[in-house]
C-alpha cells in the first residue's frame, strides 16, 4: 500500500472509582487536540500529549509515506468516573471525524485502557467497539494501552492488535508507540490478518506488586517475551496487563493478551501458558508497607544512607488528590531536617508564596479551602507552619528522566517552601512527582538531602534512580485515594471471588471458563 489513510484518535483516562469524576475541563486542560493541531503537537520537539501517540507518528513519518487523519485526542489526569457526557462527546467526535475522512486503511487508538464511565463501567471498550463500527470489519485497528489497563472482552474483539506498556514505571512509551506503527505497517504491506487471544485471571493484585523490574510481574512479563521469541515469528505481541484495583469495576483482574500474526491456535496455546504461570505466582502478589511511624524514625535516623520515602496513599498519577497532608504533619513534628517533599498540590497556597516573594516568610496553611467533608477529600487535613518562600516558578518545565522525559509539563505557578528543616514543593496542577525536574526547576540539589518523599506510587524510582537504588527505596502505608490495601475499600464491582481478597480463590485451567 503507498500511502495509507490511517485515523489518529483516543481517550485517555485512568479511573479511580473513589475520586472527584472526571469532567470536560479535566481533559481541555491536559489534552483535547483534533485535526491539524493533534498533529503539530505530536511533531513538535517536547509535546505535551501522550508519548507513545507522538512516537507512532514520527514512527510512520520515519518508515514511509502515509496520510494521517487525525481525529481527536483527549487525555486527563488520573481521575474519577468521566461524566457520562464528556466521553459521549469525545467518541461522537470521533466517530464523526472518521465518518467524515473515509476511506481510512487503518485506525490507531491511544488510550490507556483504565477508564470508568459515570453510565458505563468499559468505555474504552466503548469507544473501540463504536469505532470499530464506523470503520468497518476489515479496516485494521491498533491500539496501545498502559499495562494497569482492565481489558475486556469488548476491547479485544474491537482491535486486530492491542500493544500493552512493558515496564513500570512506564519508561518504553516511545518502543511500544513505534511497535504499534511498525506492527501496522506489516500488517498493511503483507495483508495478515491477525488472531487475539484472551485470558482473565481472578488476580487483583495492587499497583505496588506490579513493578516490572521485580518479581512476580517482572518475571511475568519476562517469560511472556522470551516465549514470544522462541514462537519465531508466529507471534506479534504479548501483552501482560495487572489491572487497576481502584477502577472497581467487573473487567478487573490481570490479563494476558496474546496477537498471532494469523494462527490463533498458537496466540491460545501461549496466552494459556502463561495465565497458568501467572495463577502459579499469585501468592507473589501481595507487598507490605512501611507504617508512617516506621518512616519518621527512618527520617530521623543519623547513621543512613539517603533514602526516598513514597506517599503511597496519595499518588495523583492514581487518582490521588496530591493534598494530604498526614506524611508531611508526621515529619515536621519530629523535626527531621534535610528533608525534600514534593509535591503538594494547592494552588491557592502556591499564589500566596507568588504574593511573598522569594525570601520573605508567611503562615503557610495547606488545604486551607479544602472541603472535607466530601468523600474524596476526607484526608486532606488542614496542616499550617511558618514558611519561607525559597523560590518560584512557573511551572513550565520539560522533564528529565523516566516517564517524563523530553515531555513538557505545565505544572502552574509553583513555590519551595521550607517549613523547619524541610522544603516543601507546591505546585498548582496535580501531578505525580516521577521526575526530579520537580526539585530541579527551584535549584534544590536531591543529592545534599538525606530523605525525599515523593508523591508518587512507583514511576518515581525511574526518574530518582541515580539517587536511589531499589534498597534505599520506601512505600509508606498512609492514608488516601491510593492507599493499596484491599480491605480498606469498599470495592462493589469487583469480580469475586478474587486473590487476594479471597485467599481460597480457584482459578480452572481453561481461559475460557
Amino acid at each position: 500500500m503507498a500511502r495509507p489513510r490511517v485515523a489518529l484518535l483516543g481517550a485517555i483516562l485512568e479511573s479511580n472509582r473513589f475520586a472527584p469524576p472526571a469532567e470536560k475541563e479535566d481533559f481541555t486542560s491536559l489534552t483535547w487536540l483534533a485535526g491539524e493541531d493533534l498533529m503539530a503537537e505530536a511533531r513538535s520537539g517536547a509535546p505535551k500529549l501522550a508519548t507513545e501517540f507522538a512516537a507512532f507518528v514520527r514512527a510512520m513519518d520515519a518508515t514511509g509515506d502515509w496520510t494521517p487523519v487525525p481525529c481527536l485526542l483527549a487525555a486527563s489526569h488520573p481521575a474519577g468516573p468521566v461524566r457520562a457526557a464528556v466521553i459521549e462527546e469525545i467518541i461522537a467526535t470521533c466517530e464523526e471525524m472518521l465518518r467524515a475522512a473515509e476511506p481510512v486503511d487503518a485506525v490507531y487508538i491511544c488510550n490507556h485502557g483504565a477508564m470508568v464511565a459515570e453510565h458505563d463501567d468499559d468505555p474504552d471498550g466503548l469507544l473501540m467497539s463504536r469505532i470499530r463500527a464506523v470503520a468497518g470489519p476489515d479496516v485494521p485497528v491498533i491500539a496501545t494501552l498502559d499495562l494497569h489497563a482492565n481489558i475486556s472482552g469488548r476491547m479485544v474483539s474491537s482491535c486486530d492488535l492491542i500493544v500493552g506498556y512493558r515496564t513500570n514505571p512506564h519508561v518504553d512509551q516511545i518502543e511500544r508507540g513505534e511497535e504499534a506503527a511498525f506492527s501496522l505497517r506489516r500488517i498493511l504491506a503483507t495483508g495478515i490478518r491477525p488472531a487475539v487471544a484472551h485470558a482473565k485471571l481472578p488476580l487483583v493484585p495492587a499497583s505496588v506488586t506490579l513493578l516490572s523490574a521485580e518479581h512476580p510481574y517482572g518475571t511475568l512479563i519476562d517469560h511472556g517475551q522470551r516465549r514470544q521469541a522462541e514462537y519465531r515469528s508466529d507471534i506479534l505481541n504479548v501483552s501482560v496487563f495487572g489491572n487497576f484495583l481502584f477502577s472497581d469495576t467487573p473487567d478487573n483482574g490481570l490479563s494476558i493478551v496474546v496477537t498471532a500474526r494469523e494462527d490463533r491456535q498458537c496466540a491460545e496455546a501461549l496466552v494459556t501458558e502463561l495465565a497458568e504461570m501467572a495463577w502459579s505466582l499469585r501468592k507473589d502478589f501481595v507487598r507490605q508497607l512501611t507504617s508512617v511511624n516506621d518512616a519518621v524514625t527512618l527520617a530521623c535516623e543519623d547513621r543512613r544512607k539517603p533514602v526516598i520515602l513514597s506517599d503511597a496513599g496519595d499518588n495523583p498519577g492514581g487518582g490521588g488528590s496530591g493534598r494530604t497532608t498526614e506524611l508531611l504533619a508526621a515529619l515536621y513534628r519530629a523535626d527531621v531536617s534535610d528533608c525534600l517533599i514534593g509535591s503538594f498540590c494547592d494552588p491557592e497556597l502556591a499564589r500566596e508564596a507568588h504574593s511573598a516573594g522569594v525570601g520573605n516568610r508567611f503562615r503557610a496553611r495547606f488545604n486551607r479551602s479544602c472541603d472535607t467533608s466530601v468523600p474524596w477529600a476526607r484526608w486532606d487535613a488542614p496542616f499550617d507552619a511558618d514558611a519561607e518562600v525559597l523560590a518560584l516558578h512557573t511551572g513550565d518545565v520539560v522533564g528529565e528522566r523516566g516517564m517524563t522525559a523530553g515531555r513538557k509539563l505545565v505544572l502552574g505557578p509553583s513555590a519551595a517552601l521550607r517549613i523547619g528543616g524541610i522544603t516543601v514543593v507546591v505546585i498548582t496542577d496535580r501531578t505525580q512527582t516521577a521526575d526530579p525536574v520537580f526539585f530541579h526547576m527551584f535549584g534544590l540539589d536531591i543529592a545534599a538531602a538525606r530523605t525525599v518523599v515523593v508523591k508518587s506510587r512507583g514511576h518515581f524510582r525511574a526518574g530518582f534512580s541515580g539517587w536511589f537504588a531499589p534498597a534505599q527505596v520506601y512505600e509508606i502505608d498512609t492514608a488516601g485515594l491510593t492507599s493499596p490495601v484491599h480491605d480498606r475499600w469498599p470495592f462493589a464491582h469487583l469480580p469475586r471471588p478474587n486473590f487476594p481478597m479471597d485467599e481460597d480463590t480457584e482459578w480452572p485451567a481453561d481461559p475460557s471458563v
